[in-house]
């Protein structure tokens, strides 16, 4: 059982998403910090995890709760584990083209 960051809900750990923060030197700026999934669960250092809900990561950005669960201080670039949850938290068939459509048999928003 692990905690997920984002909503601070009890789950178990291979529901969830691993990430770990990652060190890596930008030339001329000195080092940066980017939170990296984790599926394999193999990085080393320390770990965190959260749901594979778009809604759950927005709570942990909000919450500030990536520093805390890793244990650094700064701003860490999400931007990876963001694409990571977008992908694994989309539905089979779905495209980026929009709202789904409804289905043929619907009767919600056709003229009476």
């Amino acid at each position: 059982m692990r905690t997920c960051v984002g909503c601070r809900s009890r789950a178990p750990a291979n529901t969830l998403v691993r990430f770990v923060a990652v060190r890596f030197v930008v030339v001329g700026a000195g080092e940066d910090l980017r939170l990296q999934p984790d599926p394999g669960r193999r990085l080393p250092g320390r770990g965190a995890h959260l749901h594979p809900d778009p809604a759950c990561f927005a709570l942990a950005e909000r919450r500030r709760a990536f520093g805390r669960a890793l244990r650094f201080s700064g701003v860490a670039d999400t931007g990876l584990l963001a694409e990571h949850i977008r992908a694994v938290s989309r539905p089979p068939g779905a495209t980026d083209g929009g709202a789904l459509a409804p289905h043929p048999d619907s009767k919600v928003g056709r003229p009476t």
